[in-house]
Order: C-alpha cells, then structure tokens, then sequence
C-alpha cells in the first residue's frame, strides 16, 4: 500500500506528458519556456484570478510577495505553529518577525479570536509593527478568510493565503487562491497538484504586485536581465515541470473528486478527523486524526507499521518550540492546542487511487480489529 501513489496517476498521463517533454528537447527553452507561460494561463484561469506567477517553490511563493512588500526587521508578521516550517522560515529569513498564534482545535487552522488578541498585544507592547497575516490552509481546509480579511482591513494588515496544501479547494464556490491579497502554493510533488521536483505559484488581483513578484523571481529584472531593479532571487519555474503541471492539471478535477470520495469512505467510519465546515470544500492533500495522546499514537503507528500500511506524522514538532526558533521565546504550554496535536496527530494514505478494500484495511487496524 502506497501513502502516496503517483505511480497510478503517471500512467495515466504518461504519453501526452512525454510528447510535452519531447517538445522542450526540441525548442530548447529549459527555463521559463512557452509552457511556463501557458500554464500561468491556466491557473489563473482555473482559480479566477488575474495573475498567477509560476515560481521555484512554494517556500519562494510565499518569500516574493513579502519582499515586493518590504517587510523586514522591525516588523511582525501572524502565523500558525502548526504547519511546515517554511511558513514561519520566510518570515525570519527577511529579519522580520514570526508571531504566531494558536488554531483551532476543531479545523487545526489559525483562531481568529486569538489572532486579534496576538496583533493588539503587539500593539501594546510597541516594540514591532504589524504588517501582515499568512493563514495556512492545513490539510487542504481554507482557514476562515471572511474573518481573517475583516481583522486585516480593521488594522491595516496584508494577508497571504498559504495555499501550499490546498489548491483546487474552495469556500461557497469561491476557489483557494482568490482570498486575501495574494496566495501561494506549492506544486511539490506529495500536494494535490504536484509536479516531480519542486514549483510554486503566486496568485493575486494586484497588477503592480504581480510585476513586482515577476521581476523579483528573476534577480529583480523587469527590462533587462543584466540590470537588477531591486534585489530578487532565483526563482523561475523549470519548463519541464510546468509541463508535467499542465498535463496533471488536465485530470485535476477528477481527482479531486477522487480524493472527496476517499475522504467521505474514512469519515464513515472514523470520527476523530479533522473539521471540514459546511460550504468549505477541501482539498484533501491529507487525512489526518487525533489519538487523545502520543501513547495512543504511538501503538496505532505500531499496528499499522505491522499490518505494512504506512502512516506519517505532521506535524510532529510545533514551529515555536523548534531549535531555529528559539530566540523568539516561545515555551511549552505558551500554545497549547498546536502542541496536543502535534502529539497526537498521525496522517494515514490519502491519494485519488486509494482502493475501498485498503481503506477497510486501515480502518480494521485502528479499530484494533
């Protein structure tokens, strides 16, 4: 049994990706090619946007809009603990600060409550300025954005979606990618749309911070390559990935579908997953459920590893009690939802080609069947 299987999905689109390979050999632009452009097209198209800038990585489209914004020291930046690192990692790389705050229980996204309560202490305190949010879509699940946009505009914040895991979701028919200023996303190849190495995009309504983040992404050139406007980085998106992008993004929806259908199969029969509000549509990028404590996890992780059925914790460290993250002062309890889960959590197989006969086997597993 596979946690992941992109083997399935390779064959099945593996000779119309070919005859795309077999392009580039031929026209020779390995780098920011005709089909980099085409998929930007497509993506804005599909999330009804009007710019998606492709990029190196979903870590890259997440740092480009912050530096287009020049937040850096001096300045605080909200965000959840509970997700991967390169969250928070942005923030510090441009010497402004992470503040995070705690999710809730129910959805593992960011508590809005407690968001405001974060922002006016930073208020109070004085020492840093508030510049903007990045709510992380856990698990595929869009956080609360009418919210999280009614507290950004109350205190004149920027909000970044970090739609890393949940491309193709979407809240009342409305997809990922349009909440906020701008969102990011990654296309590493275990997410939902995900290509065979590593790719980003950026999504915005803004037309000068869409030219910022395309002048940024290559060494902050917008005429000449040989004359940096601004400072950049080097973050152009291969056009052999975009390729395989376009051709996974042709059976995209299906698999969506796909994977809905999975999802609904394990909440049949477990009851300790996360939270999907009602006209909030997931992307499914992981099914996860809560053990009640990390003994409990620990002999299911047991079981499963037995019955070789493989199984992955995320996340298993919370960011603010990371050794990177020290200096920020963060201590046990300071965030004490974001720490349960991390202790109790554990992702089992999610993919669109998960059999029903493999689900019950997972299932017979956890029940201790």
């Amino acid at each position: 049994m596979e946690f992941l299987d992109l083997k399935t999905q390779q064959k099945r689109i593996r000779k119309p990706l070919e005859k795309r390979i077999h392009k580039i050999l031929d026209h020779g632009a390995y780098i920011m090619g005709p089909e980099v452009f085409e998929l930007e097209e497509k993506l804005a198209d599909y999330c009804g946007v009007k710019h998606a800038i492709s990029c190196s990585s979903g870590t890259d489209a997440l740092l480009i809009p912050l530096m287009a914004w020049g937040i850096g020291p001096g300045d605080a930046v909200f965000t959840t603990p509970f997700t991967y690192v390169a969250t928070a990692e942005v923030i510090s790389i441009l010497g402004a600060t992470p503040v995070f705050v705690d999710v809730y229980e129910s959805t593992y996204n960011i508590d809005c409550e407690k968001l405001e309560t974060e922002i006016n202490k930073v208020i109070n305190e004085g020492k840093l300025k508030p510049k903007a949010i990045i709510p992380v879509d856990l698990f595929g699940l869009p956080a609360r954005y009418r919210l999280i946009n009614k507290i950004a505009k109350k205190y004149n914040l920027k909000v970044i979606e970090d739609a890393a895991q949940s491309f193709g979701g979407s809240i009342r028919n409305k997809k990922v990618g349009t909440f906020g200023d701008v969102a990011a996303t990654s296309f590493y190849p275990a997410k939902p749309l995900g290509c065979y190495g590593d790719g980003g995009a950026i999504f915005t309504n803004d037309e000068d911070l869409a030219e910022e983040c395309k002048a940024i992404r290559i060494h902050g050139t917008k005429k000449d390559k040989y004359n940096s406007e601004m400072i950049g980085l080097n973050g152009r998106l291969d056009s052999i990935q975009a390729a395989v992008l376009l051709e996974k993004l042709s059976v995209f929806n299906d698999e969506l579908e796909m994977r809905n259908e999975v999802n609904s199969y394990y909440r049949k029969h477990l009851n300790n997953a996360q939270h999907h509000p009602e006209q909030y549509e997931s992307a499914h990028a992981l099914f996860s459920i809560t053990l009640g404590s990390e003994s409990k996890r620990d002999k299911l992780i047991d079981r499963l590893n037995n019955a070789k059925i493989p199984s992955v914790i995320y996340y298993k460290f919370p960011i603010h009690l990371m050794e990177g993250f020290r200096y920020l002062g963060y201590k046990k309890k300071d965030l004490s939802i974001s720490e349960t889960l991390s202790a109790n959590i554990v992702s089992l197989p999610m993919h669109p080609y998960l059999k029903t006969r493999d689900i019950d086997k997972i299932i017979k597993c956890i029940k201790g069947n």
